[in-house]
Protein backbone atom coordinates (compact mmCIF):
# COMPACT_ATOMS: atom_id res chain seq x y z
CA UNK A 1 0.00 0.00 0.00
CA UNK A 2 1.22 3.57 -0.63
CA UNK A 3 2.11 5.91 2.33
CA UNK A 4 -0.41 8.92 2.89
CA UNK A 5 -0.05 12.07 4.18
CA UNK A 6 -3.51 13.63 5.42
CA UNK A 7 -3.75 17.89 5.55
CA UNK A 8 -6.60 18.90 7.58
CA UNK A 9 -8.06 19.90 10.60
CA UNK A 10 -7.60 17.13 13.08
CA UNK A 11 -7.98 15.87 17.06
CA UNK A 12 -7.58 17.66 19.54
CA UNK A 13 -9.38 20.40 17.21
CA UNK A 14 -13.12 19.02 17.60
CA UNK A 15 -14.90 19.51 14.72
CA UNK A 16 -16.55 17.26 11.98
CA UNK A 17 -13.76 17.40 9.30
CA UNK A 18 -11.14 16.67 12.48
CA UNK A 19 -13.01 13.23 12.91
CA UNK A 20 -13.35 12.40 9.65
CA UNK A 21 -9.78 12.69 9.23
CA UNK A 22 -8.73 11.26 12.20
CA UNK A 23 -10.72 8.29 11.43
CA UNK A 24 -10.01 7.74 7.84
CA UNK A 25 -6.16 7.85 8.42
CA UNK A 26 -6.67 5.30 11.31
CA UNK A 27 -8.24 2.82 8.66
CA UNK A 28 -5.66 3.85 6.06
CA UNK A 29 -2.29 3.15 8.35
CA UNK A 30 -4.15 0.44 10.24
CA UNK A 31 -2.18 -2.57 8.76
CA UNK A 32 1.29 -0.46 9.48
CA UNK A 33 1.05 1.49 6.24
CA UNK A 34 3.39 4.81 7.10
CA UNK A 35 1.08 8.11 7.22
CA UNK A 36 1.29 11.34 8.84
CA UNK A 37 -1.13 14.31 9.24
CA UNK A 38 -0.04 17.61 8.31
CA UNK A 39 -2.75 19.38 10.75
CA UNK A 40 -4.47 22.61 10.45
CA UNK A 41 -5.14 25.04 13.09
CA UNK A 42 -6.93 28.45 13.65
CA UNK A 43 -6.95 30.83 16.39
CA UNK A 44 -7.99 29.56 19.35
CA UNK A 45 -7.00 26.08 18.94
CA UNK A 46 -5.49 23.01 21.17
CA UNK A 47 -2.63 23.60 20.13
CA UNK A 48 -1.29 20.16 21.40
CA UNK A 49 -0.20 17.53 18.53
CA UNK A 50 -0.58 13.90 18.26
CA UNK A 51 2.08 11.77 17.39
CA UNK A 52 0.52 10.96 14.17
CA UNK A 53 0.99 15.00 13.52
CA UNK A 54 4.26 15.32 11.13
CA UNK A 55 3.65 19.16 10.94
CA UNK A 56 1.03 22.14 12.01
CA UNK A 57 0.15 24.40 9.63
CA UNK A 58 -0.99 27.94 11.36
CA UNK A 59 -3.64 29.80 9.69
CA UNK A 60 -1.89 33.21 10.48
CA UNK A 61 1.14 31.84 9.02
CA UNK A 62 2.84 33.66 6.39
CA UNK A 63 2.89 31.48 3.04
CA UNK A 64 2.20 28.16 5.37
CA UNK A 65 1.28 26.21 2.29
CA UNK A 66 4.89 25.99 1.16
CA UNK A 67 5.76 23.94 4.56
CA UNK A 68 2.91 21.99 4.43
CA UNK A 69 3.29 20.73 1.31
CA UNK A 70 6.54 19.89 1.65
CA UNK A 71 5.13 17.62 4.58
CA UNK A 72 3.13 16.05 2.49
CA UNK A 73 5.46 15.50 -0.82
CA UNK A 74 7.30 12.95 1.97
CA UNK A 75 4.44 10.59 1.83
CA UNK A 76 3.00 8.64 -1.46
CA UNK A 77 -0.43 10.22 -1.79
CA UNK A 78 -1.64 13.35 -0.07
CA UNK A 79 -5.40 13.35 0.98
CA UNK A 80 -6.50 16.42 1.65
CA UNK A 81 -9.43 17.63 3.29
CA UNK A 82 -11.71 20.48 1.71
CA UNK A 83 -13.42 22.71 3.15
CA UNK A 84 -13.85 26.64 2.22
CA UNK A 85 -13.26 27.90 5.63
CA UNK A 86 -10.31 26.18 6.91
CA UNK A 87 -7.23 27.33 4.64
CA UNK A 88 -6.14 31.13 5.09
CA UNK A 89 -7.61 33.68 2.34
CA UNK A 90 -10.50 34.38 0.99
CA UNK A 91 -12.74 31.47 0.63
CA UNK A 92 -9.60 29.52 1.81
CA UNK A 93 -7.50 30.57 -1.56
CA UNK A 94 -4.15 29.40 0.00
CA UNK A 95 -4.80 25.35 -0.12
CA UNK A 96 -4.48 26.09 -4.46
CA UNK A 97 -0.38 27.12 -4.19
CA UNK A 98 -0.42 23.99 -2.09
CA UNK A 99 -1.86 21.71 -4.37
CA UNK A 100 0.24 23.00 -7.29
CA UNK A 101 3.17 22.79 -4.87
CA UNK A 102 2.61 18.70 -4.76
CA UNK A 103 4.85 16.31 -6.35
CA UNK A 104 2.58 13.44 -5.38
CA UNK A 105 -0.41 12.62 -6.73
CA UNK A 106 -3.33 14.21 -4.40
CA UNK A 107 -6.93 12.56 -3.59
CA UNK A 108 -9.18 15.81 -2.46
CA UNK A 109 -12.49 15.30 -0.72
CA UNK A 110 -14.87 17.67 -1.07
CA UNK A 111 -17.09 18.14 2.18
CA UNK A 112 -19.25 20.96 0.31
CA UNK A 113 -20.53 21.56 -2.97
CA UNK A 114 -22.76 24.43 -3.23
CA UNK A 115 -25.55 24.52 -5.74
CA UNK A 116 -25.32 28.54 -5.31
CA UNK A 117 -21.98 29.25 -4.30
CA UNK A 118 -20.40 33.00 -5.10
CA UNK A 119 -18.23 33.48 -8.09
CA UNK A 120 -14.96 33.38 -6.21
CA UNK A 121 -16.03 29.72 -4.37
CA UNK A 122 -16.62 28.58 -7.60
CA UNK A 123 -13.82 29.47 -9.49
CA UNK A 124 -12.09 27.98 -6.77
CA UNK A 125 -13.75 24.56 -6.29
CA UNK A 126 -13.16 24.48 -9.86
CA UNK A 127 -9.53 25.16 -9.59
CA UNK A 128 -9.33 22.84 -6.25
CA UNK A 129 -10.59 19.94 -9.40
CA UNK A 130 -8.37 20.47 -11.51
CA UNK A 131 -5.57 20.58 -9.78
CA UNK A 132 -6.20 17.25 -7.89
CA UNK A 133 -5.09 13.70 -8.88
CA UNK A 134 -8.40 12.64 -8.05
CA UNK A 135 -11.48 14.05 -6.00
CA UNK A 136 -14.22 12.19 -3.96
CA UNK A 137 -17.53 13.28 -2.90
CA UNK A 138 -18.83 11.15 0.02
CA UNK A 139 -22.77 11.36 -1.83
CA UNK A 140 -23.67 10.82 -5.56
CA UNK A 141 -25.52 14.59 -4.91
CA UNK A 142 -22.43 15.94 -4.32
CA UNK A 143 -21.03 14.63 -7.65
CA UNK A 144 -23.85 15.05 -9.63
CA UNK A 145 -24.18 18.67 -7.72
CA UNK A 146 -20.81 19.04 -8.84
CA UNK A 147 -20.79 17.77 -12.11
CA UNK A 148 -23.89 20.42 -13.14
CA UNK A 149 -23.00 23.18 -11.62
CA UNK A 150 -19.16 23.57 -12.03
CA UNK A 151 -16.98 23.06 -15.52
CA UNK A 152 -14.66 19.55 -13.61
CA UNK A 153 -13.21 16.28 -15.39
CA UNK A 154 -15.95 14.07 -14.76
CA UNK A 155 -13.71 11.08 -14.77
CA UNK A 156 -12.05 12.73 -11.34
CA UNK A 157 -14.96 12.50 -9.58
CA UNK A 158 -15.24 9.15 -7.46
CA UNK A 159 -18.59 8.71 -4.69
CA UNK A 160 -16.94 7.08 -1.57
CA UNK A 161 -19.44 7.38 1.16
CA UNK A 162 -18.46 8.91 4.74
CA UNK A 163 -18.00 5.77 6.56
CA UNK A 164 -19.25 5.04 9.98
CA UNK A 165 -17.86 2.93 12.95
CA UNK A 166 -19.56 -0.61 13.34
CA UNK A 167 -21.18 -0.16 17.25
CA UNK A 168 -22.85 -3.74 17.04
CA UNK A 169 -20.73 -5.37 19.74
CA UNK A 170 -21.54 -2.40 22.41
CA UNK A 171 -24.09 -2.83 24.96
CA UNK A 172 -26.87 0.28 25.29
CA UNK A 173 -27.94 1.06 28.57
CA UNK A 174 -31.57 -0.22 29.49
CA UNK A 175 -33.80 2.31 29.35
CA UNK A 176 -37.73 2.20 30.47
CA UNK A 177 -39.05 4.98 28.24
CA UNK A 178 -38.70 6.27 24.33
CA UNK A 179 -35.46 7.59 24.01
CA UNK A 180 -34.87 10.15 21.01
CA UNK A 181 -31.44 11.35 20.35
CA UNK A 182 -29.50 14.30 18.33
CA UNK A 183 -25.59 14.77 18.52
CA UNK A 184 -22.43 16.60 16.93
CA UNK A 185 -21.45 20.15 17.80
CA UNK A 186 -24.28 23.09 18.49
CA UNK A 187 -25.11 25.76 16.87
CA UNK A 188 -27.74 27.59 14.90
CA UNK A 189 -29.11 25.59 11.93
CA UNK A 190 -28.69 22.23 13.77
CA UNK A 191 -32.82 21.80 14.55
CA UNK A 192 -32.51 21.14 18.30
CA UNK A 193 -35.55 24.08 18.66
CA UNK A 194 -37.86 22.34 15.88
CA UNK A 195 -37.54 19.16 18.73
CA UNK A 196 -38.08 20.72 21.33
CA UNK A 197 -41.30 21.88 20.12
CA UNK A 198 -41.91 18.63 18.42
CA UNK A 199 -41.35 16.97 21.99
CA UNK A 200 -44.34 19.27 23.39
CA UNK A 201 -46.30 17.53 21.33
CA UNK A 202 -45.44 14.07 22.71
CA UNK A 203 -46.48 14.49 26.03
CA UNK A 204 -49.22 12.05 26.15
CA UNK A 205 -47.42 9.15 25.27
CA UNK A 206 -47.43 6.90 28.07
CA UNK A 207 -44.20 6.69 28.82
CA UNK A 208 -43.03 10.22 27.58
CA UNK A 209 -40.32 10.14 25.43
CA UNK A 210 -37.17 11.28 26.83
CA UNK A 211 -34.51 13.39 24.43
CA UNK A 212 -30.56 13.45 24.57
CA UNK A 213 -28.86 16.11 23.43
CA UNK A 214 -25.37 15.27 22.84
CA UNK A 215 -22.33 17.62 21.97
CA UNK A 216 -20.40 20.54 23.08
CA UNK A 217 -21.52 24.33 21.28
CA UNK A 218 -19.47 24.55 18.15
CA UNK A 219 -16.35 26.04 18.60
CA UNK A 220 -17.13 29.60 16.05
CA UNK A 221 -20.35 29.69 18.06
CA UNK A 222 -18.93 30.38 20.79
CA UNK A 223 -16.05 32.73 19.70
CA UNK A 224 -18.87 34.90 18.49
CA UNK A 225 -22.00 34.08 20.67
CA UNK A 226 -20.62 32.42 23.71
CA UNK A 227 -23.07 29.96 24.86
CA UNK A 228 -26.45 31.91 23.97
CA UNK A 229 -27.73 29.57 21.76
CA UNK A 230 -27.24 26.60 24.45
CA UNK A 231 -28.94 28.93 26.98
CA UNK A 232 -31.96 29.77 24.48
CA UNK A 233 -32.40 26.35 23.90
CA UNK A 234 -32.58 25.63 27.74
CA UNK A 235 -35.01 28.17 28.05
CA UNK A 236 -37.03 27.47 24.99
CA UNK A 237 -37.51 23.81 26.95
CA UNK A 238 -38.81 25.41 30.20
CA UNK A 239 -41.02 27.53 28.81
CA UNK A 240 -42.49 24.13 26.42
CA UNK A 241 -42.62 22.51 29.52
CA UNK A 242 -40.23 19.84 28.47
CA UNK A 243 -36.88 20.87 29.91
CA UNK A 244 -37.51 17.67 32.72
CA UNK A 245 -37.18 15.50 29.80
CA UNK A 246 -34.18 17.01 28.01
CA UNK A 247 -30.23 15.68 28.74
CA UNK A 248 -28.18 17.79 27.36
CA UNK A 249 -24.51 15.90 27.58
CA UNK A 250 -22.18 18.94 26.80
CA UNK A 251 -19.08 16.31 26.99
CA UNK A 252 -16.98 14.75 24.34
CA UNK A 253 -18.15 11.21 23.88
CA UNK A 254 -15.04 9.11 22.85
CA UNK A 255 -16.01 6.17 20.03
CA UNK A 256 -17.03 3.70 22.62
CA UNK A 257 -19.65 6.10 24.29
CA UNK A 258 -21.02 7.37 21.71
CA UNK A 259 -21.75 4.06 20.09
CA UNK A 260 -23.75 2.58 23.46
CA UNK A 261 -26.04 6.13 23.24
CA UNK A 262 -26.56 5.84 19.45
CA UNK A 263 -27.70 2.05 20.09
CA UNK A 264 -29.76 2.98 23.16
CA UNK A 265 -31.97 5.58 20.73
CA UNK A 266 -35.25 4.63 19.54
CA UNK A 267 -35.13 7.34 17.16
CA UNK A 268 -32.25 9.72 15.53
CA UNK A 269 -33.84 13.47 14.98
CA UNK A 270 -31.76 15.73 12.48
CA UNK A 271 -34.13 18.48 11.90
CA UNK A 272 -31.23 20.17 10.51
CA UNK A 273 -32.34 23.98 8.47
CA UNK A 274 -29.87 23.71 6.00
CA UNK A 275 -30.86 22.47 2.87
CA UNK A 276 -27.35 22.57 1.34
CA UNK A 277 -25.58 19.73 3.61
CA UNK A 278 -24.45 16.85 1.12
CA UNK A 279 -22.93 15.41 3.76
CA UNK A 280 -23.52 14.21 7.28
CA UNK A 281 -21.74 12.25 9.56
CA UNK A 282 -23.67 11.99 12.19
CA UNK A 283 -27.03 10.30 9.66
CA UNK A 284 -24.10 7.98 8.12
CA UNK A 285 -23.93 6.72 11.97
CA UNK A 286 -27.75 6.75 12.84
CA UNK A 287 -28.35 4.86 9.35
CA UNK A 288 -24.92 2.24 9.60
CA UNK A 289 -26.55 1.52 13.14
CA UNK A 290 -29.82 0.75 11.47
CA UNK A 291 -31.87 3.02 14.13
CA UNK A 292 -34.67 5.07 12.54
CA UNK A 293 -34.20 8.68 12.08
CA UNK A 294 -36.53 11.63 11.55
CA UNK A 295 -34.67 14.40 8.90
CA UNK A 296 -35.44 17.48 7.06
CA UNK A 297 -34.67 16.93 3.50
CA UNK A 298 -31.42 18.14 3.47
CA UNK A 299 -29.94 16.84 0.38
CA UNK A 300 -27.27 14.01 2.18
CA UNK A 301 -31.04 12.76 3.81
CA UNK A 302 -32.65 12.33 0.84
CA UNK A 303 -30.13 10.52 -0.15
CA UNK A 304 -30.32 8.26 2.19
CA UNK A 305 -33.63 8.01 3.85
CA UNK A 306 -35.88 7.94 0.38
CA UNK A 307 -37.08 4.13 0.67
CA UNK A 308 -34.44 3.88 3.53
CA UNK A 309 -34.34 3.67 7.34
CA UNK A 310 -36.56 6.70 7.89
CA UNK A 311 -39.28 10.09 7.62
CA UNK A 312 -38.50 13.15 6.16
CA UNK A 313 -39.99 15.66 7.05
CA UNK A 314 -40.78 19.68 5.97
CA UNK A 315 -38.14 22.26 7.62
CA UNK A 316 -38.71 23.69 10.58
CA UNK A 317 -42.43 22.06 10.74
CA UNK A 318 -42.58 20.80 14.31
CA UNK A 319 -46.26 19.35 13.98
CA UNK A 320 -45.10 17.04 10.76
CA UNK A 321 -41.53 16.10 13.16
CA UNK A 322 -44.12 15.16 16.23
CA UNK A 323 -46.42 13.31 13.61
CA UNK A 324 -43.05 11.32 12.33
CA UNK A 325 -41.76 10.43 15.91
CA UNK A 326 -45.11 9.37 16.84
CA UNK A 327 -45.73 6.74 13.62
CA UNK A 328 -42.04 5.68 14.75
CA UNK A 329 -43.03 5.26 18.29
CA UNK A 330 -46.50 3.55 18.30
CA UNK A 331 -47.10 2.00 14.74
CA UNK A 332 -46.60 -1.96 15.12
CA UNK A 333 -43.38 -2.88 13.09
CA UNK A 334 -43.14 0.49 11.91
CA UNK A 335 -39.57 1.06 13.55
CA UNK A 336 -38.17 -2.85 12.46
CA UNK A 337 -39.56 -2.30 9.21
CA UNK A 338 -37.11 1.20 8.76
CA UNK A 339 -34.35 -0.34 10.57
CA UNK A 340 -34.25 -3.37 7.89
CA UNK A 341 -33.70 -1.36 4.79
CA UNK A 342 -30.50 -0.49 6.16
CA UNK A 343 -29.04 -4.04 6.43
CA UNK A 344 -28.54 -4.96 2.85
CA UNK A 345 -26.14 -1.40 2.77
CA UNK A 346 -24.81 -1.20 6.31
CA UNK A 347 -21.50 -2.97 5.08
CA UNK A 348 -20.72 -0.36 2.71
CA UNK A 349 -21.28 2.45 4.89
CA UNK A 350 -18.51 0.66 7.48
CA UNK A 351 -15.08 2.46 7.96
CA UNK A 352 -13.02 -0.72 6.66
CA UNK A 353 -15.15 -0.89 3.38
CA UNK A 354 -14.64 2.78 3.11
CA UNK A 355 -10.84 2.82 3.91
CA UNK A 356 -10.57 0.05 1.00
CA UNK A 357 -12.09 2.30 -1.66
CA UNK A 358 -10.11 5.08 -1.00
CA UNK A 359 -6.50 2.58 -0.95
CA UNK A 360 -7.95 1.27 -4.49
CA UNK A 361 -8.39 5.23 -5.29
CA UNK A 362 -4.96 5.44 -4.31
CA UNK A 363 -3.30 2.41 -5.77
CA UNK A 364 -4.90 3.40 -9.22
CA UNK A 365 -3.43 7.09 -9.04
CA UNK A 366 0.20 5.85 -7.89
CA UNK A 367 0.34 3.41 -10.81
CA UNK A 368 -1.41 5.59 -13.58
CA UNK A 369 1.38 8.29 -12.33
CA UNK A 370 4.48 8.26 -14.56
CA UNK A 371 8.23 7.29 -14.11
CA UNK A 372 10.51 10.18 -12.50
CA UNK A 373 13.22 10.51 -14.89
CA UNK A 374 16.61 11.43 -12.90
CA UNK A 375 18.65 13.88 -15.26
CA UNK A 376 21.11 11.38 -15.35
CA UNK A 377 19.61 8.96 -17.05
CA UNK A 378 18.26 11.41 -19.57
Amino acid sequence: MPSYGFLSTHPPTRCGLASFNSLLAAHLTAGGTRGGVVRLTGRGDDQRALPEVVHTWAADAPAGWREAAAALNAFDVAIVQHEYGIYPGADGREVLPLLRQLAVPSIVVLHTVLSNPTAGQKSLLEQVVAEAGAVVTMTETARDRLLVGYHVEPAKVTVIPHGADDHAGLSAPRRTRPHLLTWGLLGPGKGIEWSLRALARLQDLDPTPTFTVAGRTHPKVIEHHGEAYRAGLHQLGAQLGVAHTVDYQSEYHDPAALGALIRSADVVLLPYDSREQVTSGVLVEAVAAGVPVVATPFPHAVELLTKGPGLLVPHGNPVALAKAIRRILTEPGLAARLAGRVRPAAAELRWPAVAARYDALAERLTTARPPVVSAAAA
